[in-house]
């Protein structure tokens, strides 16, 4: 069974990876989607996708929910019928959902070489800790990629720019955790950001303070 990791950071949040190494047809078989969820489905051209989506699926199971649980609303962002917080991810093989009482958000991504280019595309005051000649900036830089990825997920709102609106403290590899600043129209919010490295991928995920 490719349930790869749960971590539980608090005693009312759990997150679930799931590792996605299973062929689409064994997914498909295993699980029931409600009808506006199957033609999401059926409209993917992408295999891999189609694979993540229902990996997504899969981890639900582990939690003790179904795909008739998880309703997404008007700008996409799911929920859970139960009134739980819920964020969903996947990048290449892994996916992961994170299920919470709490206000949260989720991303994990694959460390690339390629995000050097686009840094300036979403970092700004983060270059004043930001050192581009150690060998930790690829990892540091999807960090901040992920918790602003992550925090937008709970935003969610029109217009937020990721270099603009959204600043992370300084923060040590080691530390696995940092806090980021959220500054957008009127509106001032703190979150509390925690990451991971598993493999080549970097989790993180975020609470709204």
């Amino acid at each position: 069974m490719p349930l790869y990791k749960i971590i539980h950071p608090n005693a009312a949040t759990q997150i679930l990876i799931w590792k996605i190494t299973e062929p689409f047809s064994e997914l498909n078989q295993q699980i029931v989607l409600n009808e506006n969820n199957q033609n999401r489905l059926d409209g993917m051209k992408s295999e891999m996708h189609q694979r993540a989506f229902l990996s997504v699926r899969k981890a639900l199971q582990q939690a003790g929910y179904t795909d008739f649980d998880l309703y997404y609303d008007n700008f996409g962002k799911p929920h859970l019928h139960d009134g739980k917080h819920i964020s969903i991810t996947h990048s290449h093989e892994f996916s992961a959902i994170i299920i919470s009482t709490e206000t949260v958000g989720i991303d994990i991504e694959l460390q690339r070489n390629k995000i050097i280019k686009i840094a300036r595309k979403f970092c700004d005051s983060e270059f004043q800790f930001l050192d581009m000649d150690s060998e930790e900036y690829i990892r540091k830089l999807t960090v901040i990629w992920g918790a602003k990825e992550a925090i937008f997920k709970i935003r969610n709102e029109r217009g937020i720019s990721f270099k603009d609106h959204i600043n992370l403290d300084d923060f040590e590899l080691e530390s696995k955790q940092t806090i980021a600043e959220f500054h957008f129209n009127s509106l001032i919010k703190d979150f509390k950001v925690h990451f991971e490295e598993i493999q080549d991928f970097t989790l993180v995920y975020a609470f709204e303070k």
